[in-house]
């Protein structure tokens, strides 16, 4: 089988990434999870500073999977850095290349843009994903915990307020 192709998402390819999106909310066990919509996505990318740009891995003219990325900043390097948000590969793809071809394509844009790191979060269940990741040289970085302010809680918070229940949050 040949390998996956990789190429920059355009406004077209909205509602594909929506797919993905859901998708891997299906897989993290969140399937419920997703308010985005790809009318949304589309004008995020046709935006004239668009929040992240996207791959996607085609197996042919199909697409198969995707990588939602974005700058971040690493002030202790002084550098920029690409985060990547969303990383998610068809199930019935998995296994072919299309994961190694789109991360390989995002650590060639983070050399190219002169970024420090490519740097994700993985679910700690994810034990397939830490294999892979793993595989690539990645590693964990086991000391630091993301935490998060959303929803009502970051309104009352903007508001002088302060949130003091524990609320469940999404991704």
């Amino acid at each position: 089988m040949p390998a996956a192709t990789v190429r920059f998402a355009t406004p077209d390819d909205a509602e594909v990434i929506l797919r993905f999106i859901r998708g891997l909310a299906a897989y993290e066990r969140e399937p419920d999870a997703v308010e985005a919509t790809a009318a949304g996505l589309r004008a995020q990318i046709e935006s004239a500073s668009p929040p992240f740009e996207c791959l996607i891995a085609n197996d042919g003219h199909t697409p198969i999977g995707f990588a939602l990325f974005y700058r971040s900043y690493s002030t202790w390097l002084g550098q920029p850095a690409l985060f990547l948000e969303d990383f998610f590969v068809e199930e019935k793809y998995r296994g072919r290349g299309a994961g190694l071809a789109l991360i390989r394509r995002l650590a060639e844009i983070a050399r190219e843009r002169g970024y420090s790191r490519l740097e994700w979060r993985v679910l700690d269940w994810n034990e397939p994903a830490h294999r892979f990741y793993r595989s690539i040289g990645a590693f964990p970085i086991d000391e630091w915990t993301v935490w998060r302010v959303e929803g009502d809680a970051l309104e009352r918070l903007s508001n002088g307020g302060a949130e003091t229940t524990r609320s469940r949050s999404r991704r």
